[in-house]
């Protein structure tokens, strides 16, 4: 008996399937790693690590500008960027790829798990893949992948909990791993709602039942929750900045702002792919919701109302709702199509629903085995051999897309021995520092939190070509800048007899100003694309 149940172990399972469906979608339904390296902020946080690495502490002042240089500067995320600034060093932009890469693998093979425990495992798989899906607009490589990671972790210890007959000791695993998460990213806020969501549904039972037993056992166990909360919300104080950097993180979230100017932070797009899943998760988990406040359970109905409504009203909350709701909506479907056969239906309606039953049970049983997880592993060494293999196709490729980023044209600059002083986007802000820094500093980034409302106002306005954008740039002695072709300040500084455009690859355009010493570059083109409209917003911050 002992070589098929090895060879059983080495066969495919539904976790495989959940762990390489992310890669899947990644790499032959999207642009692979051209969209983990779709985000400017990638580059400045592995020069953010590197730069700690090589100092041996977290800075806490600004080291990539010229109009802030010096100022005050939260690296929050710095545990990020030292473990992928020191897989960048070592192994080159393919290593950060391959690692984001990993991350989100894992995500949806702990959420396939966690869902797989309460429904079956053809209905776990399906709603593991929609919220896949509906989370894949955020999927980049940048510190907020392990948010979604820590969160399915701390749903699944916490789900590990339910129907205990006490509290479990897992509980005191989550302050440890609330140390990390602070470190690597700035949601770790997530972690202690959620905590203290299942201590308010313990409460809650203290209102519908009589009995002294239970109500003790729900006392104790809500109790035990708020512990844990206070113990993570305690362990979140353990980071380079102390205190400082909650206030921080306060501030920033409350400035009316960032609300209205970051793209990531207003409402969802629903013409937009992301939102159909995003719209499934929605009515299942409010079915869910519904019939979990029916049973009295308030768990669930709890982090609906306020994750929903995060979601509704902010893009960058919908990550945090499909991982959420993908449990909830798998077990409570998974509950309807178990009593479906048991109602009077057609003949006809009845025997199929008696197949999908059976065929759904063997599923299960094959599922349940054992698994070494081979196919996962092989999934990933794929994965590297195509990364790091010469001439690979464009969407294994690490390496930013020269058809967003300007590629070409920063080379252009890096020729003619022009590092830093230079005006441009805050997206290409964070890619230029990839390319240029130590040598060079920009005028801006994606670090909005750091340059401020009043100075993401005003270049605000100077990219729109507002009154007043000539005394913006002459202020900072701007001479050089940087813009896609469709920017309205583009428009604006093709009109001007102040610049003169000096190089064109329908990507970027670069403008001189007449009063500077000229540049030896090569004009690519020799009509400008026009039209278009850029988005003024400043760019997405890891939060």
């Amino acid at each position: 008996m002992q070589p098929p149940t090895r060879l059983l172990r080495l066969l495919p399972s539904m976790t495989d399937a959940a762990f390489a469906m992310p890669l899947v979608f990644l790499f032959c339904g999207m642009k692979g790693a051209r969209t983990l390296l779709g985000d400017g902020d990638t580059g400045w946080h592995l020069r953010t690590g590197e730069w700690i690495l090589a100092h041996g502490r977290v800075p806490d002042r600004d080291i990539f500008s010229f109009t802030r240089s010096g100022q005050p500067w939260f690296a929050w995320e710095w545990l990020w960027d030292v473990l992928f600034g020191w897989l960048h060093l070592h192994a080159g932009m393919a290593a950060v790829v391959l690692a984001s890469s990993l991350v989100l693998a894992l995500t949806f093979a702990l959420l396939f798990r966690l869902a797989r425990r309460r429904s079956d495992a053809l209905v776990a798989l399906a709603l593991t893949l929609i919220a896949a899906a509906g989370s894949a607009g955020h999927w980049l490589a940048r510190p907020h992948l392990f948010t979604m990671l820590f969160t399915v972790i701390f749903y699944s210890i916490l789900e590990g909990t339910r129907g205990a007959r006490g509290v479990p000791r897992r509980l005191w695993l989550l302050p440890p791993l609330m140390v990390l998460w602070t470190n690597l990213h700035g949601g770790f806020f997530v972690g202690i709602l959620l905590i203290a969501a299942y201590a308010v549904g313990e409460f809650g039972v203290l209102l519908r039942e009589a009995s002294d037993p239970v109500r003790r056992l729900a006392l104790r166990r809500g109790r035990d929750y708020l512990l844990t909360a206070a113990g993570c919300g305690m362990a979140t104080f353990l980071n380079p900045y102390g205190y400082r950097l909650h206030m921080h993180i306060f501030t920033y979230l409350a400035d009316g702002f960032y609300r209205g100017n970051i793209m990531e932070f207003q409402s969802l797009n629903f013409q937009s792919g992301q939102a159909r899943y995003f719209e499934i998760l929605l009515a299942f988990g409010a079915a869910a919701a519904f019939v979990r406040l029916r049973q009295g359970r308030l768990v669930w109905p709890l982090l609906f109302a306020a994750w929903a409504h995060l979601a509704l009203y902010s893009a960058r909350n919908v990550e945090i709702f499909v991982l959420l709701a993908a449990v909830p909506a798998a077990e409570t479907i998974t509950e309807g199509l178990r009593t479906v056969p048991a109602m009077r239906l057609a003949a006809w309606l009845q025997r199929g629903l008696q197949s999908l039953a059976g065929f759904t049970q063997e599923w299960n049983a094959f599922d349940s085995g054992p698994r070494w997880h081979a196919v996962s592993a092989a999934a990933m060494l794929a994965l590297a051999v195509l990364l790091y293999v010469p001439q690979a196709p464009s969407a294994w490729r690490a390496a930013y897309d020269p058809k967003t980023f300007p590629v070409a044209a920063a080379g252009e600059l890096e020729k003619a021995g022009l590092f830093g002083g230079v005006f441009t986007e805050d997206l290409w802000g964070g890619y230029l520092i990839y390319t240029q820094y130590p040598r060079g500093r920009v005028f801006i980034d994606g670090r909005s939190d750091f340059y401020g409302p009043e100075f993401a106002g005003k270049y605000i306005k100077a990219m729109g070509a507002q009154a007043g954008w000539e005394r913006y740039l002459s202020r900072y002695g701007v001479e050089t800048v940087l813009l896609p072709p469709d920017a309205p300040l583009a428009g604006a500084l093709k009109q001007s007899s102040a610049w003169h455009l000096i190089y064109d690859d329908s990507v970027a355009l670069i403008f001189r100003s007449a009063r500077a010493a000229p540049l030896p570059l090569q004009r690519v083109s020799a009509d400008p694309p026009g039209g278009g409209t850029q988005s003024l917003a400043v760019h997405r911050k890891d939060l």
